[in-house]
């Protein structure tokens, strides 16, 4: 018998100062059974720091030939395509070609990461940020989501700033270009 998806719903609060991008929305995700918390914690978080119009969540790990999140323009033309985790350079090669921007989240040691991609081709690769949190944050926010949990995301002079039902967590993002 197949694992299903387990069902979160998070009512968010969005105050990215670095954008100027304010919004209250309810965000449905799905979690993978071959998901971690962390990883799904990562993809709502790259949703709202990438908070546009036009914005999707796909299925995460289940979403074969889509990134974890993506932005379409009103034609349905494909404007962001934004990775997380640790997407193989061609992925990333992909997504860069197919839409007008990239970019990645990832919970991994970014150097890593960097390596991973040196030598590789990847379209316009100076311009595609990765940007890192890190993996004790994602961790620590992990442990405290619930199946509905009330988030408030902000963002200001590159630290982020999360509530997660009233506790209080921080984050520098850092953010390097992936070539």
């Amino acid at each position: 018998m197949a694992l299903t998806a387990t069902l979160y719903t998070f009512p968010i609060q969005l105050a990215d100062m670095d954008r100027q991008v304010y919004a209250d929305f309810e965000l449905r995700v799905a979690q993978q059974p071959s998901e971690t918390a962390e990883f799904m914690l990562l993809r709502v978080l790259a949703y709202c720091l990438e908070y546009t119009e036009g914005i999707v969540l796909t299925e995460g790990v289940a979403a074969v030939d889509e990134p974890a999140v993506l932005v379409r323009d009103l034609t349905g033309r494909v404007t962001a395509w934004i990775e997380v985790g640790a997407p193989d350079a061609a992925r990333v090669h992909r997504g860069s070609k197919l839409a007008g921007r990239a970019a990645v989240y990832t919970h991994r040691d970014p150097q890593q990461l960097l390596a991973q991609y040196a030598g590789q081709k990847i379209h316009r690769a100076a311009e595609i940020p990765v940007h890192a949190f890190g993996r004790e944050f994602l961790g620590e926010a992990a442990r405290r989501l619930q199946r509905r949990s009330r988030l408030a995301v902000s963002r200001t002079e590159g630290q982020l700033y999360l509530d997660i039902d009233g506790h209080n967590l921080s984050a520098t993002i850092t953010q390097q270009p992936a070539g």
